[in-house]
């Protein structure tokens, strides 16, 4: 078989295997399962800033890779010569975020089930993946960490201030301590009782304390 007869082959006349019907349904079904992976991201985003454009990013993702499958599964060749250009696409935007992977993953397998005609698996999958991470973001909310950070004066104030969260917190962690000529900085990881954030006000009035700041806290601690 020469190299043309590969072209005049089977493989190019695949190019219409696919009915328009078939290209409506997949895209469709792609684009709402992809505005449901963007509302549980929404609904379950944790960390400091959220960004819309990401949102945005996994309707896109889950309509590309439904696409880019349709045209795999249509025509061989055209697949090859996919497989090749995509080699050479590199990826260089850090994730912050340990779960936008997940997403970014839920986004492209759904694209690529939907172009394999398999509707109920992906449609089924993403409901239940999607109740299973509000099922576990609801959780993790109601126990939510936070950052204090603060500055003191004397070893004797950083004493005070220990015994006054432990009395006002339901869990105290130090993170990070810090000294120099002025004072001394502290970090604590702590839970709050019932969303109590009253005694910041009561640790900023006390004498010794220059500082004092209550920052939420995904998680990831960076000293």
């Amino acid at each position: 078989m020469s190299f043309q007869d590969i072209f005049t082959s089977s493989f190019l006349e695949n190019v219409s295997s696919i009915t328009l019907l078939d290209i409506v349904l997949s895209l469709s079904l792609s684009f709402l399962l992809g505005l449901f992976i963007f509302f549980i991201y929404k609904k379950t985003y944790s960390g400091i800033m959220y960004s819309p454009s990401f949102g945005l990013t996994l309707v896109a993702l889950s309509l590309i890779s439904t696409m880019l499958i349709l045209t795999v599964v249509s025509n061989v060749v055209l697949s090859l010569g996919m497989v090749g250009a995509l080699s050479i696409v590199r990826f260089r935007t850090a994730i912050k975020e340990p779960m936008d992977i997940a997403f970014l993953f839920w986004s492209i397998a759904v694209g690529i089930v939907l172009a394999a005609g398999l509707l109920f698996l992906a449609v089924f999958g993403s409901i239940f993946i999607g109740l299973v991470l509000l099922l576990f973001a609801r959780r993790r909310s109601v126990d939510s960490p936070y950052i204090l950070l603060l500055h003191c004066e004397s070893s004797e104030q950083e004493q005070e201030i220990r015994d006054f969260l432990r009395s006002r917190v339901k869990k105290l962690s130090l993170k990070s301590k810090n000294l120099d000529a002025s004072h001394i900085e502290l970090n604590f990881e702590i839970r709050l009782q019932e969303e109590d954030s009253s005694f910041v006000n009561a640790l900023a009035e006390m004498k010794g304390i220059s500082h004092v700041a209550l920052v939420s806290y995904n998680g990831d601690y960076m000293g």
